[in-house]
């Protein structure tokens, strides 16, 4: 049985048991507001639901529905047309489609249902009366209703929700995606943009999907391949949903499944876009796919992985390595229970006596919560409460002394130990979002801050203060912190003894990873920053940063690339991490970055070449190892260097098409450069520029890795770029040349190449 025949038939069990469960005691909605901000991929389309409610019932279902009885006008959906006045030829039409949002409310008021697209009336109409819905009804998107699921929205949704009760024009008019109705509690809401697939009420916290089912770029999108999504309520069952499957792990394995299991490695393995040694989510939905939680204890690295599991929800998967070069993948570590829906971000912590914890961000408007394990750590015991409580989502209100305090209560760093007590670190992007965005909001609301928290005994915990004072020179009032990591950083790339300086690691949602060194007042529990610097410049691609010290004292960072493509669920897979990179601090008090050593366990079959010359605004092709897997290192003369002024290499160029990925040193604007505006067609082109300033008699080297769909130029070990590209023909994109870009010929001391070994499983 293929995937799609597996929750194609959970769903005909969900209908069924629904069907048969009481709804005596479950709360029920009569009036109520269906509201979602939709995105059709193309007007001509029929019948498809935006956001649906279905008792599981014939007679029992009322949508958002487009274009089913007149062409591109969305329309009340209801059983038999009960509730749905089919006279629409004077209703609002449609005319957004690829990527613009409308607003779309449906009020049911009494007798009386109202459509509003956007801030305008397209109808109201009187019925007979409402259809009651309780918990145990199901929330669909993409088909109409349960019974009948032939018709499928196909298009993006940003915010789906539904109230209990009937909004007013005036509420209406307020309503924005990703933002709280003051003084309206929903009774069910998938904010698609920061929150992914899961409800934020906690309500209907089961989700399955079927068919081209993503979340990209904020928004869940449903493709061609009649996407699906399914949520229900935990009154359904005792248990969490399992993973879709016919089959027991205590109980013989079919037939059907090894030969299922043997075709998605061998589709995954022929996949030209999936790299071969960066580390990618062995199967599912790594969106979003931040690494966690990531440890060093007893010689072995422990890693997770943020997904979205189908049939449960956000998890946290569990690699172990004792090279970081290969990985074995291990239980998933948390996942959604009876008191979550789900697990975001969060680090991990090493105590004393070999105790393991993960501190998280526990979906469903809880708070910050954590788990804990002892070696081998395969088995991850929850908290059952959340260790720092959320009074409402990503926000803890607390009752000092002096007054009410507002502090943030999401993506929780690692924890850290001193003088015997433990301490944490939480986000701001909630409170940044409802009190910091208004150029009138107060300034200690602006902007990226960190709140520290402080405990004796991991459970208990107390609020100590704002954690550092960002400064406008470096940070934009715009930008949040969240997914902090915050440790000592070492004095050189092999470890050893600490610097004295530490590093925090973080991320602002709209342009992605960046840091602070700087020194920590252990006295007063504040860190004060040096210097601040970016790993990303255009656009958030690098992301979600997560780092440990190892055995040897080194620390060792990774980074979600974000998935550029529009909806790669369909293969499968998503989710892909940058090298691991040792960080340490420079002489001048910055921070040094290159790929660990251990990569180089992968290189084989080297090429050399020496003073390889280039000409001026010219190329020279280099061949002989693959041009989708190696590792090329560039040495240029601090003299040649100031002859060209712009040197580097072209990587994945397509002669027949003419894409390229172009990345160089430009010595007259200081910077390294990654241009993939003519890499391909889809993914996200962009002209990145980074700074660095070499030394008057600083030779140059760069090395540039590339590995499928990922590419990573570092140069000098002060300065790193990488993104995803996605050549139209990656068969084709095969070529490699050295690149010149100034006015002067100009020779390379040295250019090695290795073609790289595979180490992902497949």
């Amino acid at each position: 049985m293929n995937r799609s025949s597996i929750v194609a038939a959970l769903s005909a069990l969900v209908f069924c048991a629904l069907a048969l469960v009481s709804a005596t005691n479950a709360e029920t909605v009569g009036d109520k507001t269906l509201v979602v901000w939709a995105a059709p991929s193309v007007l001509e389309q029929s019948g498809g639901s935006a956001l649906t409610l279905d008792m599981a019932d014939p007679d029992s279902f009322d949508a958002v529905v487009f274009a089913e009885l007149c062409q591109n006008t969305w329309m009340p959906g209801s059983s038999g047309y009960r509730r749905t006045n089919q006279a629409q030829d004077d209703w609002l039409k449609e005319t957004e489609a690829n990527g613009e949002f409308v607003r779309v409310c449906v009020v049911y008021r009494g007798n009386t249902i109202e459509l509003y697209r956007n801030d305008e009336l397209s109808a109201s109409y009187e019925v007979g009366g409402q259809q009651p819905f309780d918990e145990n009804a199901t929330i669909l998107i993409g088909p109409r209703h349960m019974q009948d699921q032939r018709d499928v929205f196909v298009g993006k949704i940003k915010d789906a929700r539904v109230y209990p009760f009937a909004l007013s024009f005036e509420q209406i008019k307020t309503l924005a995606p990703g933002s709280p109705l003051e003084g309206a509690e929903p009774w069910f809401w998938a904010d698609f943009g920061s929150s992914g697939l899961f409800d934020r009420t906690g309500r209907f916290n089961k989700v399955l999907t079927e068919g081209d089912v993503s979340v990209s770029d904020g928004a869940l999108v449903l493709g061609e391949d009649k996407g699906k999504v399914f949520f229900t309520s935990s009154s359904q069952d005792g248990e969490r949903a399992e993973t879709p499957s016919q089959w027991s792990k205590t109980g013989s394995v079919p037939g059907a499944v090894l030969q299922s299991s043997r075709l998605l490695r061998e589709k995954l393995i022929d996949d030209p876009y999936r790299p071969r040694w960066h580390f990618t989510t062995p199967e599912d939905v790594g969106i979003p796919g931040d690494p966690n939680g990531c440890f060093y204890a007893d010689g072995r690295y422990h890693l997770m992985y943020l997904y979205a599991r189908t049939g449960s929800g956000f998890c946290w998967g569990h690699l172990t390595s004792v090279d970081l070069v290969h990985w074995r993948h291990c239980p998933d570590s948390i996942g959604p229970d009876e008191r979550d829906s789900g697990c975001f971000s969060g680090g991990a912590f090493l105590d004393d006596d070999g105790t393991a914890y993960l501190t998280y961000w526990k979906l469903g408007d809880l708070g910050i919560g954590a788990a804990k394990s002892v070696a081998p750590y395969n088995e991850w015991t929850k908290f059952g409460e959340p260790i720092i409580p959320s009074t409402e989502f990503g926000i803890t209100e607390l009752a000092m002394p002096n007054g009410e305090l507002v502090c943030g209560s999401a993506d929780p760093s690692n924890i850290w130990k001193k003088d015997g007590k433990y301490y944490v670190l939480t986000g701001n992007l909630c409170l940044l979002n409802k009190y910091g965005r208004e150029e009138d909001a107060p300034e200690n609301m602006k902007g990226d801050r960190l709140y520290l928290f402080e405990s004796n005994d991991v459970v208990n915990w107390d609020y100590k203060g704002v954690f550092y004072q960002r400064r406008d020179e470096w940070t934009d009032a715009s930008e949040d912190d969240m997914c902090p990591s915050f440790l000592p950083l070492p004095s050189s790339p092999d470890g050893g003894a600490p610097s004295g300086k530490h590093l925090l690691l973080f991320i602002s949602h709209n342009k992605g990873c960046q840091y602070y060194v700087g020194d920590y007042d252990q006295v007063n529990d504040r860190f004060l920053p040096n210097n601040h610097g970016r790993m990303t410049w255009v656009d958030n691609t690098y992301f979600a940063p997560e780092a440990l010290i190892d055995g040897k004292g080194r620390q060792i960072m990774w980074a979600w690339l974000l998935d550029n493509p529009e909806n790669e669920a369909p293969r499968g897979w998503s989710g892909v991490y940058g090298l691991p990179r040792t960080l340490w601090l420079g002489e001048d008090g910055t921070l040094r970055m290159k790929p660990v050593p251990e990569l180089e366990a992968l290189r084989m079959r080297e090429q050399t070449f020496e003073n390889a010359g280039v000409p001026a605004n010219g190329t020279t092709r280099l061949s002989g190892f693959p041009g989708d897997s190696f590792e090329l290192e560039l040495q240029l003369s601090a003299s040649e260097l100031a002859k060209t002024k712009r040197f580097g290499v072209e990587v994945r160029v397509d002669e027949n098409s003419g894409e390229k990925t172009t990345l160089y040193y430009d010595a007259d604007a200081k910077e390294l450069v990654f241009d993939s505006r003519s890499s391909g067609k889809i993914g996200r082109p962009a002209l990145e520029r980074a700074p660095l300033e070499l030394g008057d008699d600083e030779d140059l080297t760069l090395r540039v890795f590339v590995d499928k769909t990922v590419v990573e130029i570092y140069a000098n070990d002060r300065q790193a770029i990488c993104r995803r590209v996605y050549p139209s023909d990656p068969n084709d994109a095969l070529g490699v040349s050295l690149w010149n870009g100034g006015s002067a010929n100009a020779t390379a001391k040295s250019v090695r190449v290795w073609e790289m070994a595979e180490s992902n499983p497949y």
